[in-house]
């Protein structure tokens, strides 16, 4: 006969035997909300955890595999990405200004976001955090190493020439590829035809069905989680490495590791409260502020700082780059530098466009195809450009004035190092420096809660994910982040290199919108004029 003690031990581990094979119900429960009997989930889950694995126990090793990958990615990708950029925008002006211009997408008469508010969740979720460091390192990047279709000439023509090939990588084309042709397909598809605001029912005009309810279609939802995953932590982390060594510089505190940590926390808090409030209330309040703040630092470096040089480079680079615009956008002399600039954005924003499609069709329902395509392929980038000669034109007139004086700073492409040398000619640097900080912080936020949201969206296929989901995805790429920081700057490079190669499988996604939404657009055009007759 067993005694007592026994009895309670063979109870507790058939208990325990019984939980494995069963888990609890709260486990199911929180599973479930997970959605982690989703193949998606686990597949993209599985890819990033493989990735800080690598990075963490064999760094080298992760290093020469993603560089490898680049390289095989631009070289025999470039050329091909070129022409899918300059032919999305070509396409998506031609449906603005012709007679689709007026077609109405996701079946709704008034848009269901305000103008305003519309535009600011466009500019903030889509410039995000680089737009601050990179308006400020590119244009004195291409002004000490002039690009190679303009080679060397006196110093006031280089200034124009690093300004017009900064707007080339900002402007037109990045901008439409991350919401143009491919956002029409996706409201078209989504909000008339019912099926899922998903990555793959960008392929449904081509596979049908198997687009959606096969391997392909998981497969597709997997591989545009990862690439915009990647895309996100990268400047989440070189958020924490860029503010820290700021902090050191302006207030003397120490540049570590736990600094940096505390940086990508307090950013991965806000990101993760707003993404938890939602597009109508706390994505759209960050923007908003954002918006606010970076007006008011244009306005003010536009009167304080060299106001005739703003205005004349502006206009000249802008003229620059449409006079020069086919020949800058298909240039392909240099392989070397175009692996380094042009062809290294194009990936980065092809990673990107499947899920930034998905963010745009979800906010742009109830908008025709001509404000669409003026708000993003034209507006933005005109705005964006504007920025970058704000910032980075403000640099190159210091830079002319005093050879050295910020070149010096940029040293080593030190981009963070290039932005408070231009804040410090400015009248209250210290000040101003603390108000470019806060705003790539909350740059940085508009584009962690917006891909937050979006991935969470597409796992769970609700407009409305759980806050359970959201809170994971967006603690998860934080705490990614802080993992590779921990590495150093290869751990975060590596991963922004990675997203290069995610653009090789992301632009045979986007690709079939070249044709179908055009074809969708005349159908809708047509369709609206027979209601009409």
């Amino acid at each position: 006969m067993l005694n007592s003690n026994t009895a309670e031990s063979t109870s507790a581990a058939s208990s325990s035997a019984y939980d494995a094979i069963h888990p609890p119900e709260r486990l199911r429960q929180l599973a479930a909300k997970l959605e982690m009997n989703n193949p998606v989930f686990w597949i993209s889950g599985s890819f990033l955890t493989l990735f800080v694995l690598l990075a963490l126990t064999h760094p080298v090793t992760l290093s020469s595999l993603v560089d490898s990958g680049f390289q095989l990615a631009t070289r025999y990708f470039g050329a091909f990405w070129q022409i899918l950029l300059l032919a999305n925008f070509v396409i998506g002006l031609a449906l603005c200004f012709g007679r689709t211009g007026d077609v109405r997408l996701g079946g709704l008469n008034t848009p269901d976001v305000t103008n305003f508010k519309w535009l600011s969740i466009v500019l903030c979720t889509l410039l995000a955090g680089g737009g601050v460091f990179w308006a400020a390192a590119e244009p004195i990047a291409h002004f000490v190493s002039p690009p190679p279709l303009f080679g060397s000439q006196d110093a006031k023509t280089n200034a124009i020439n690093a300004l017009s090939q900064s707007f080339v990588h900002w402007g037109f084309l990045a901008w439409a590829v991350l919401g143009c042709l491919s956002s029409i397909v996706l409201m078209h598809l989504h909000y008339d035809k019912g099926l899922p605001l998903k990555p793959r029912t960008l392929l449904y005009p081509l596979l049908g069905e198997r687009a959606i309810k096969s391997g392909i279609g998981n497969t597709v939802d997997a591989l545009s989680i990862i690439a915009v995953a990647a895309g996100t932590i990268g400047p989440i982390g070189f958020l924490g490495l860029q503010i820290s060594y700021a902090m050191q510089e302006l207030f003397g505190i120490t540049d570590t590791f736990t600094t940096q940590a505390i940086v990508v926390v307090v950013a991965m808090v806000f990101y993760t409260l707003s993404a938890l409030s939602g597009v109508n209330r706390g994505i759209q309040m960050v923007s908003r502020y954002n918006i606010i703040l970076t007006v008011a630092l244009i306005v003010f470096i536009l009167f304080a700082g060299p106001t005739g040089f703003i205005i004349d480079s502006y206009v000249q680079g802008l003229g620059q780059m449409i006079d020069q615009f086919v020949p800058m956008a298909l240039y392909r002399g240099n392989p070397e530098w175009l692996g380094w600039w042009t062809v290294f954005f194009w990936g980065w924003f092809i990673g990107y466009a499947p899920m930034m499609a998905i963010f745009i069709a979800r906010i742009s329902r109830g908008r025709t195809i001509r404000q669409l395509v003026l708000a993003i392929s034209i507006a933005a980038p005109l705005v964006t450009c504007f920025w970058f000669t704000i910032v980075g034109g403000s640099g190159l007139a210091f830079e002319l004035e005093n050879p050295g004086v910020i070149q010096a700073s940029f040293e080593g492409f030190n981009m963070p190092g290039a932005l408070l040398a231009i804040t410090q000619q400015l009248p209250f640097p210290t000040l101003i420096s603390i108000l470019f900080l806060i705003l790539t912080t909350t740059f940085i936020v508009t584009t962690g809660d917006s891909m937050t949201y979006t991935i969470t969206m597409v796992i769970s296929g609700d407009k409305e994910p759980n806050a359970t989901i959201r809170a994971f995805w967006g603690i998860i790429m934080g705490a990614v982040a802080i993992v590779l920081i921990s590495l150093g700057s290869g751990g975060i490079s590596a991963l922004q290199s990675f997203i290069v190669i995610t653009a090789v499988p992301a632009s045979v996604i986007i690709a079939p919108s070249l044709w179908y939404a055009p074809k969708i657009a005349n159908q809708l055009g047509k369709s609206a004029t027979t209601l009409t007759l």
